[in-house]
């Protein structure tokens, strides 16, 4: 199973078992930096359950040339007892991924809604969380084609593929959990993205129009995007389309429903306040596109992924999390 998203489970760093204290690593020099601020550890994108336990995520940046094309790697490790399930909600960036599990190995587009993987049993997965521009130049097409779609891995990447899967296994084999282990499957990967570069033109500037969106707050609306990199309505929707497969309004969206999932998490006061700090118009409004997307209302939300320290109210499931 696919235990990610945001990262892709859509930072970088090294983490301990979750519901323990997150550290810093490093592999191959690759710093871990995974902190959304505040007391939350966890992946802005991952909507985890605070209370389960049944893996552990390390998180590695890209390697210094290889940045205009990926933003990190995420390695998870799971264990789930016999007949449970820990089901992982994520909110993807706009942001394609190339993943080699034990048992899989595919290429993800973007996704434009809520993610839901279900882990079981034993296993591990080694992810690279590419950058806006790299889709495409890895499918040599417009990612429309690849929405909401998952594909085998060698039928994008070919006989690279094929040696990338068997390096990253044989690397994964004997210790999934070591820092080893993971240096000699994050090197598989960067041997083969390499082959791509150097990114072109437009993917620099459709990189520079996602960390416009993601990186402020306050755009609210397409225009300010336009106005901020002086492109046309129709030359904005043709290059996300193109490099996302998405439209520039799901970008602002995807966005905000991240903030709001991360205010959520922190029990604020009130659901009007988020909405006022998210620049909705209204309460209903905000409720209406969380409910939309998340598949529960921002209320119910923060009740189920709200950090929390005390213990499960009634009692911890087998895989970690709490019983229902």
């Amino acid at each position: 199973m696919k235990p990610d998203g945001g990262d892709p489970l859509g930072g970088h760093d090294d983490t301990d078992r979750v519901g323990g204290r997150d550290d810093t690593d490093r592999v191959g020099g690759r710093d871990d930096t995974d902190r959304v601020g505040g007391r939350d550890d966890i992946e802005r994108a991952h909507l985890k359950d605070p209370h389960d336990a049944s893996h552990t995520i390390h998180r590695y940046p890209a390697a210094s040339d290889l940045t205009d094309l990926m933003q990190r790697y995420w390695i998870p490790v799971w264990s789930v007892p016999a007949g449970r399930e820990a089901p992982q909600r994520v909110l993807r960036y706009p942001v394609c991924q190339l993943v080699v599990a034990h048992d899989y190995a595919r290429f993800y587009g973007v996704e434009h809604g809520l993610s839901t993987v279900t882990l079981t049993g034993e296993g591990w997965a080694v992810g690279s969380m590419l950058s806006p521009a790299a889709g495409a130049l890895i499918t040599g097409t417009s990612l429309a084609a690849f929405t909401d779609r998952a594909i085998d891995l060698t039928d994008v990447l070919g006989d690279a593929g094929a040696r990338l899967i068997t390096r990253v296994r044989e690397a994964m084999a004997h210790s999934p959990d070591s820092r080893e282990s993971h240096r000699a499957a994050t090197e598989a990967f960067d041997d083969v993205l390499r082959a791509h570069l150097p990114i072109d033109e437009e993917g620099r500037l459709v990189n520079r129009v996602v960390a416009f969106v993601e990186e402020n707050s306050d755009v609210l609306r397409v225009e300010q995007v336009r106005a901020e990199f002086g492109l046309g309505e129709r030359a904005l929707q043709r290059l996300v389309q193109r490099r996302i497969g998405l439209t520039p309004k799901w970008l602002i969206q995807r966005r905000r429903l991240q903030e709001a999932a991360g205010r959520l998490r922190e029990k604020p006061g009130s659901l009007s306040e988020v909405a006022a700090v998210l620049g909705y118009a209204d309460q209903p409004h905000f409720v209406r596109d969380f409910a939309r997307v998340m598949g529960m209302t921002p209320g119910a939300f923060a009740a189920r992924y709200g950090v929390d320290d005390r213990p499960c109210p009634t009692g911890p499931s087998d895989s970690g999390g709490c019983t229902t």
